[in-house]
């Protein structure tokens, strides 16, 4: 008798090590996902301002490759122009 009272006390400790154990891991799973939950959202307000900059660059490249601008520029900084069609020459094979 007394070893089947051993016997159910280590079984009792024995579960309750197991109920102990498994209520951490679900507090630690618990805390693990709200932790990678907030990560996930701070990565995508990352890329969120990442494509609003991606945006702005696409508008700013299409407006510096504007014809009028590069002949603009080309007129006023590099002091080139358009030559006088009797200054073509047209050199063929």
């Amino acid at each position: 008798m007394r070893l089947a009272a051993t016997t159910l006390g280590i079984t009792v400790a024995a579960l309750w090590v197991g109920v102990l154990v498994s209520a951490g891991g679900a507090v630690y799973c618990t805390f693990r996902a709200r932790q990678l939950f907030i990560e996930l959202e701070q990565l995508d307000t990352q890329r969120d301002n990442l494509d609003i900059q991606w945006g702005q660059l696409q508008l700013e490249q299409s407006a510096w490759s504007s014809h009028a601008l590069v002949e603009s520029v080309a007129g006023k900084k590099l002091h080139m122009s358009m030559p006088a069609p009797k200054d073509i020459v047209v050199v063929y094979p």
